[in-house]
């Protein structure tokens, strides 16, 4: 019968800490402040609360954060698997509580000390095996030197540049345009410290054909966000900002960043999913999308996400980025506040702030008129996607 969700929900709250590469404190202190500061931007307080939503992979459990900040009984907890897969989909399960009288404000969070913690980008090679369908699939890929998550998009770049005349020059694009909005965002690790195609060019090598500049940082910090009802959301502090789409999406012989098993092997088929239940929902349209905050843990993906979309064709994203239309005053100025390229890497949520900024009209590199932001997760594993909108 169709997605119903569009415009049911309303994100009113959105809060973080500092963006840092040593935080000094725990994952669950870095929650707890996230969350009351998303609290505190929309105006409730922690016994307004009544659900929570967030990652599998989140490390706080709902009832730490619960009992340390004095919420009153929870009526939703929900997780959602496939890391950073996971970022829109946290609002998208918010947003279908409230939409059904499940719960009437659910808090979405990530807290994570990335880089003074455990570092993702050190891969699977230190880990000790489980022998669950999870911990099995690594056996199709580990063997054969493929253990970090650079090595699995490494191999999806190799053949995207094979078959479409991309160069490691397009792939640098992307990171000069998010390095660019980042240096002069405040709140980014890398404010006033822009990059140029040469400075990408000159960065060494991770896994052929992927730079340093093409992965993503390692990041302490958290970030969180409140939903509610459109009722409830007119009386709060901040202007509502509408949730008008939001989906999940897995492919078809999808498997975690190695569905190298696939009939092809250039595009992303569960953000095809993703953006198919988007459009279809929402009733929007790419000429109807005037930013978009794409996830770009690795660059190459952004190309293959602005063709999954369709705002532009399949192998012409390199043409698109080469035009700047990734950078403001482009076709489609995306991830103005750094990116996880740039800003921060928190699983992307901070990506969903920027979206929900940009709807205010208060972000740093504002995007005049907008009306309508698409955001997405983590590709290469089953992900999400919103379209945010003015009310």
């Amino acid at each position: 019968m169709g997605n119903r969700l569009k415009d049911q929900a309303a994100i009113v709250g959105i809060g973080a800490t500092e963006f840092s590469k040593n935080s000094g404190r725990s994952e669950l202190q870095l929650a707890t402040e996230a969350v009351m500061a998303a609290l505190e931007d929309a105006g409730l307080g922690p016994a307004d609360v009544d659900g929570m939503s967030v990652f599998t992979m989140e490390h706080n459990p709902e009832i730490q954060v619960q009992r340390n900040l004095g919420f009153g009984a929870l009526r939703l907890f929900s997780r959602v698997h496939y890391g950073g897969g996971a970022a829109c989909a946290t609002t998208l399960q918010a947003a279908m509580a409230v939409a059904t009288g499940v719960a009437d404000v659910v808090v979405c969070y990530r807290a994570m000390n990335e880089r003074s913690g455990r570092r993702f980008g050190a891969g699977i090679q230190d880990r000790v095996f489980v022998e669950t369908a999870e911990g099995t699939q690594y056996s199709w890929c580990a063997p054969f030197g493929l253990t970090t998550p650079a090595s699995w998009v490494a191999m999806f770049a190799q053949r995207y540049m094979h078959d479409f005349g991309a160069t490691t020059d397009d792939f640098g694009r992307v990171a000069v345009a998010d390095r660019k909005h980042a240096a002069t965002n405040p709140k980014a690790w890398f404010y006033e410290k822009p990059i140029t195609l040469a400075d990408h060019r000159n960065s060494r090598w991770i896994v052929d054909p992927l730079r340093l500049l093409d992965c993503c940082q390692e990041s302490d910090g958290a970030q969180a966000i409140v939903v509610t009802s459109p009722e409830r959301a007119r009386d709060l502090k901040q202007k509502p900002v509408m949730i008008r789409a939001a989906a999940q999406g897995a492919g078809p012989q999808q498997h975690m960043m190695t569905s190298y098993y696939r009939d092809g092997f250039t595009g992303l088929p569960e953000m095809s999913v993703v953006a198919r239940e988007l459009w279809e929902s929402s009733g929007l349209t790419p000429d109807d999308i005037e930013a978009a905050i794409l996830y770009d843990h690795f660059t190459p993906f952004v190309l293959s996400q602005l063709e999954e979309f369709g705002f532009c064709g399949r192998g012409e994203a390199k043409d698109f980025v080469r035009d700047e239309h990734l950078e403001m005053g482009g076709r489609l100025p995306t991830n103005m506040h750094g990116g996880q390229l740039g800003e921060a890497y928190i699983h992307g949520m901070n990506g969903v702030a920027e979206g929900v900024r940009q709807i205010r009209g208060c972000a740093v590199n504002q995007i005049d008129g907008l009306e309508n932001i698409l955001v997405t997760a983590g590709t290469g594993v089953p992900t999400s996607g919103l379209i945010l909108g003015v009310p």
